[in-house]
């Protein structure tokens, strides 16, 4: 784990693998750390010849916070976001985006594969569409456009997620917090082995919770809107991964983020929730690989 300047904070990062295989950066979803990308899933990608870059994410474990700016209450940024109207929020999308561009250049990484999930997905997208030259390729996985008309979260994925743990500097309560946040909106079809997924928790809970970060990087996604015409500017080949079972980013969303990106691939999982399950993961990361190695391949003209 280091500390680097990026974009003006700091972040958190890890890196795995060989410095001369090629880059690919793995952005996280709402007010998770990066280490809640399975440690599988990130040497099967190094396995697949990638060097792996996973970090926390402005206002999340142990990157820096930002303090300040307009806070607008979530029931009434929700409101004006749907009808179209501006935000007020210390930040949005496109400097989350900025961060990961300020995080390559800090890493000597002139252009990477963009892998993001749920929060971390619409990162990339924007990464993907105002950076151009900086993304081999995008990934969005369980994510979405912002346009609200296909992305409506069931009533109980959504409490979960705003939920505030009882006690976020107590560690065992932020444990179970995690834990009935992936029981609700994770693959009920397709189950996390509990001892796996207590292993996960436990790690992003050592890195803490800040209940006012979440809800800053919450704001960000309101902020910017709906997205949908800034797709249209992506040209990065892009696979999209989405499950048939999400309840907190239900499968119209990840369709309609195919629809808007030119050329872009939708892989939809049976059963999958809004998580990463066991079962799949080496498909996944299969498809991941492939469609990295692919765009590679179309870059060079080989």
């Amino acid at each position: 784990m280091a500390k680097v300047a990026a974009n003006g904070i700091t972040l958190d990062c890890e890196v795995f693998g060989k410095p001369a295989d090629p880059a690919l950066v793995l952005v996280m979803g709402l007010g998770l750390p990066g280490v809640f990308w399975p440690d599988a899933f990130v040497q099967g990608l190094v396995a697949g010849g990638f060097r792996v870059v996973r970090f926390d994410n402005r206002d999340c474990g142990w990157s820096q916070r930002i303090e300040g700016g307009p806070h607008t209450p979530i029931p009434v940024a929700t409101a004006r976001s749907l009808m179209g109207l501006p935000v007020p929020a210390p930040y949005d999308l496109s400097d989350m985006a900025a961060d990961v561009t300020g995080l390559m250049d800090a890493l000597g990484i002139g252009r990477a594969h963009a892998v993001g999930a749920s929060l971390g997905g619409m990162v990339a997208q924007v990464l993907a569409a105002r950076w151009p030259d900086r993304v081999a390729s995008l990934v969005s996985i369980m994510s979405s456009s912002g346009n609200p008309w296909v992305s409506a979260a069931r009533p109980r994925a959504l409490a979960a997620i705003l939920h505030r743990p009882a006690n976020p500097a107590d560690h065992d309560a932020l444990v179970r917090h995690f834990m009935h946040l992936f029981e609700v909106i994770g693959s009920h079809r397709l189950p996390q082995r509990p001892e796996e997924m207590r292993a996960l928790c436990e790690r992003a809970a050592a890195r803490g919770y800040d209940v006012h970060g979440t809800a800053r990087q919450l704001l960000a996604v309101l902020a910017s809107g709906d997205r949908r015409a800034e797709l249209g500017r992506v040209r990065a080949p892009t696979l999209v991964i989405h499950g048939t079972d999400d309840p907190l980013v239900p499968r119209s969303a990840g369709r309609d983020v195919a629809r808007h990106i030119t050329g872009a691939k939708l892989l939809e999982f049976d059963g999958m929730g809004h998580d990463l399950p066991p079962s799949l993961m080496p498909e996944i990361i299969g498809a991941i690989v492939a469609h990295c190695r692919q765009a590679a391949v179309s870059d060079t003209g080989v």
